[in-house]
C-alpha cells in the first residue's frame, strides 16, 4: 500500500470512528435537554465544529470522542440556560418530549475512572419522564454534571474540565443533584405489575368508566397535559383521582369513536398513545407507586410528537 492509500485508509477509520459517537451524543444531549430535536442539533453543531477544524488540527486531538463530548455538552449547558427564559413565556406547562419504544439507546461508557454503582442511576431509569421532570428543577451546571457522571460514567475530572469548574465544586453539584433525584423516588414497581395497571386504564379510559378510573389512581394524584399553545391543552395540573378521571372520560366523549388508544412503551416504561382519525393526538406517561398511578403526563404539543407518527403495525 503506497502512502496515498495508507493515509486514505487512516482517515476513512478516523471518519468513521467520529460518527460511531453519534449516538452517544443525542443519547447523552437527550438526557441533558430532554428533547431529541434539541438533542440532534447540539449533535449537528458539535460535528460541524469538528469539521470546521483544519485536518491538521483534528488529527491532534488524541480523543475525538472526548472532544466531541466537551464540546456538546458545552452546548447543553448554553441551550439549559436559555431554554429556563424560553420556558418562562411557554404556554401551560412543558413536558420532555417522550421517547417511542423503537428509539436505540447505547450503554454508558465505561472504564474512565471508578464510580460507586450506588451512586448511579441505570441508564433506562435516566429516561423515564418521572426522572426527566424531576432534572428540569436543576440548574444547568447540577444536571449536566450529574447527567456525566451519575448517568454516563465520566470522572469527576472529566466533568470539571467541560463544566469548567473545580473538581470539588463539580462534585458538589452532583452530589446536590443527586439528593434531589433521590428525595422524589418513589417506591419501584415490577414493570409487569406497571403494565397490568395501565392496561386497566385503557380498558376503563374506553369504556367511559369513571368510578373504574378512580379506583387505579392515587387519590391525591397529578396529571399534567403539554399542548405548547398549539392544540388544546388543560394549562394547569389536574389534582386528584376523581377530577383526573372525568377529565379522561371528557376527552373520550368529544372525540366519539374516531378516538383510539394504544399501548405504548413510553420513555423506557408502559404507557398509552391515543390516535384521533389515524392521527396521534397525545401520548401518556405513567408514575406508578404502591399500585396506584400518582402521575400523569399527557404530551399533546404536535412538535413533540414526529417520533411517533409513523406506522407501527399495533
Amino acid at each position: 500500500m503506497n502512502t496515498d492509500e495508507t493515509a486514505g485508509a487512516e482517515n476513512d477509520e478516523s471518519l468513521r470512528q467520529v460518527l460511531g459517537e453519534r449516538r452517544l451524543l443525542i443519547n447523552l444531549a437527550y438526557r441533558m435537554l430532554g428533547s431529541v430535536t434539541e438533542a440532534e442539533d447540539v449533535t449537528q453543531e458539535a460535528y460541524a465544529r469538528w469539521y470546521a477544524m483544519s485536518a491538521q488540527q483534528r488529527a491532534a486531538i488524541a480523543s475525538p470522542g472526548a472532544w466531541l463530548t466537551t464540546v456538546a455538552s458545552r452546548i447543553c449547558l448554553d441551550v439549559l440556560g436559555s431554554a429556563r427564559a424560553r420556558r418562562e413565556r411557554y404556554v401551560g406547562e412543558w413536558i420532555p418530549e417522550p421517547l417511542p419504544d423503537s428509539v436505540d439507546w447505547v450503554n454508558g461508557r465505561s472504564g474512565g475512572g471508578s464510580v460507586d454503582p450506588a451512586d448511579r442511576v441505570t441508564l433506562d431509569e435516566s429516561i423515564t419522564m418521572a426522572f426527566l421532570v424531576v432534572l428540569e428543577s436543576l440548574t444547568p451546571a447540577e444536571r449536566v454534571a450529574f447527567i456525566l457522571h451519575d448517568v454516563f460514567r465520566y470522572p469527576f475530572a472529566d466533568v470539571a474540565r467541560i463544566v469548567g469548574r473545580s473538581e470539588v465544586a463539580c462534585r458538589q453539584l452532583a452530589s446536590t443533584a443527586r439528593r434531589r433525584v433521590r428525595a422524589s423516588e418513589s417506591v419501584p414497581t415490577p414493570t409487569s405489575q406497571q403494565q397490568l395497571i395501565v392496561r386497566e386504564v385503557k380498558k376503563a379510559w374506553e369504556s367511559q368508566d369513571i368510578d373504574g378510573l378512580i379506583a387505579l389512581l392515587d387519590p391525591n394524584a397529578t396529571a399534567i397535559a403539554d399542548g405548547g399553545g398549539i392544540v388544546s391543552a388543560v394549562i394547569d395540573p389536574i389534582v386528584g383521582s376523581a377530577e383526573i378521571a372525568r377529565n379522561f372520560v371528557e376527552i373520550v366523549r368529544r372525540f366519539g369513536s374516531s378516538f383510539t388508544i394504544t399501548e405504548r412503551i413510553v420513555n423506557g416504561r408502559p404507557g398509552l398513545v391515543a390516535t384521533n382519525d389515524g392521527e396521534v393526538a397525545v401520548v401518556i406517561a405513567f408514575d406508578i407507586n404502591a399500585d396506584r398511578v400518582s402521575n400523569i403526563w399527557a404530551v399533546r404539543n404536535p412538535q413533540k410528537l414526529t417520533a411517533w407518527m409513523a406506522p407501527t403495525g399495533s
